[in-house]
């Protein structure tokens, strides 16, 4: 074996930690791809027997990437980013449960708190996200964000009270979840108003990205109340023939993917047996890239 193939196999090791850091940081499957590639460029370049840590190393990588990929980002927003924003979601079959290693996965962090991390500023979300989900010191992470660990200290303090105060309460019993979305496309299939209002919490939220392009009843909106969600639902009931459940980045969740061809996916929160958010992504032009393994087409 040559000296760049060990490399490359050490490397290997590393990867799952990567992506799910850089998935954190960016709430983009194809961006956090494309960061933990930038951290193996990055690495053949260094000559690795310099490296007395290198899973600190690759990680500290990472991160500096994502963050430069973060302000690039924000630079190029003309607006701050709207109530109706889903990031990529991270599919597996509802039996994928596989608790010894689910630390690595992307999907063991909700769409809820995705979407709270994309209103947090950059400097903030990788303070929180290293420190706080993959236990970075802030001396590792000060260098990165250019502060003394003590103000990264305070970065990771704010960002972590954002967090709290607007990440719903979830439902962590799988089997709970699924009772409710069992339900609930029940309901939704049979056209029965009375039974969605019912599971659905009174200040519940909808989020529906579809993309840019998209137009007509299906355009990106945020929907409040449960009176008008129900609606929403009802409105759109003939997708829930085609509907199953899958995991939706770690929770069940559903899938519309008629002939195995994902036409939306549906991540939610649940809390006391109603649900209290719901995340729709239905955008063409990311759902085309998005990974779907062992889901029935």
């Amino acid at each position: 074996m040559t000296d760049s193939e060990e490399l490359a196999g050490r490397f290997e090791e590393h990867r799952g930690r990567l992506k799910a850091v850089a998935y954190r940081m960016l709430g983009s499957l194809a961006e956090a791809e494309d960061a933990v590639q930038e951290a193996w460029l990055k690495l053949s370049r260094t000559d690795a027997d310099d490296i007395r840590n290198l899973d600190g190393w690759l990680t500290t990588v990472t991160g500096r990437v994502c963050l430069d990929l973060l302000r690039s980002r924000g630079a190029r927003r003309e607006e701050p980013i709207d109530d109706t924003f889903v990031p990529d979601p991270v599919l597996r079959p509802l039996s994928y449960i596989d608790p010894a290693d689910e630390v690595l996965h992307a999907d063991a962090v909700g769409l809820a708190l995705l979407v709270v991390l994309e209103n947090l500023e950059p400097a903030e979300r990788l303070a929180f996200v290293l420190h706080d989900m993959f236990a970075v010191p802030f001396d590792d992470i000060a260098p990165i964000v250019e502060r003394s660990p003590a103000a990264t200290r305070q970065l990771a303090s704010r960002a972590r009270r954002r967090v709290r105060g607007a990440t719903p309460a979830a439902e962590p019993d799988l089997g709970r979840q699924k009772e409710v979305l069992d339900a609930f496309l029940a309901a939704s299939r049979g056209g029965d108003f009375e039974a969605l209002l019912a599971l659905l919490h009174p200040d519940v939220v909808l989020r529906a990205d579809s993309g840019a392009l998209v137009r007509g009843a299906a355009v990106s909106k945020a929907v409040r109340g449960a009176k008008a969600v129900a609606e929403r639902a009802l409105m759109f009931a003939r997708f829930a023939h085609s509907a199953e459940l899958a995991l939706v980045n770690g929770s069940v969740g559903v899938v519309n993917a008629p002939g195995g061809r994902v036409q939306s996916v549906m991540g939610v929160t649940i809390a006391d047996g109603r649900i209290t958010g719901m995340y729709i992504l239905a955008d063409p032009e990311r759902l085309e890239h998005l990974e779907a393994p062992g889901l029935a087409g």
